[in-house]
């Protein structure tokens, strides 16, 4: 089993806070957080707001601020998904290290986030984990043909 929580070794790469430059809804962002973030919301204004932000950190809590779309229940793994394919997608280096991590669990050992992560009993839904691992079937599936 594969545990992270920051960005740092061995597995900070798998943190949506880790540096990793893409381009997704019509725009470079500076990490998945980012703009995973962008998207709870309709506003253009609130949307910029957030591409402006100079840390995932400013760009989660300028999240947490937004007048949220009236989907965003029903498309908030979806998106994530979107944001963590691209990710991985566009960077050749880090799609080599999710493929090496082979069929183990993927875990984001959250000591407080029961929906994207493990939470602090480690018993949470752990979504984060689970988008990378289809993310990394999708790879491998890409990768064989």
């Amino acid at each position: 089993m594969i545990k992270f929580y920051k960005s740092t070794p061995p597995y900070g790469y798998l943190n949506n806070f880790y540096p990793a430059k893409m381009y997704i809804y019509n725009q470079y962002w500076d990490n998945v957080e980012a703009a995973y973030q962008s998207q709870k919301t309709l506003n253009q204004a609130e949307k910029n707001k957030i591409w402006a932000c100079s840390s995932p950190k400013e760009a989660r809590a300028m999240g947490n601020l937004v007048a949220l779309r009236p989907d965003w229940e029903d498309v908030r793994i979806s998106v994530m998904t979107e944001c963590v394919l691209a990710k991985f997608f566009q960077h050749p280096d880090l799609q080599k290290k999710l493929l090496e991590t082979g069929d183990q669990e993927i875990v984001e050992d959250s000591p407080v986030d029961t929906f994207w992560g493990s939470g602090p009993k480690e018993d949470g839904e752990n979504h984060l984990g689970k988008i990378l691992m289809k993310v990394r079937d999708m790879l491998r599936t890409l990768n064989q043909e």
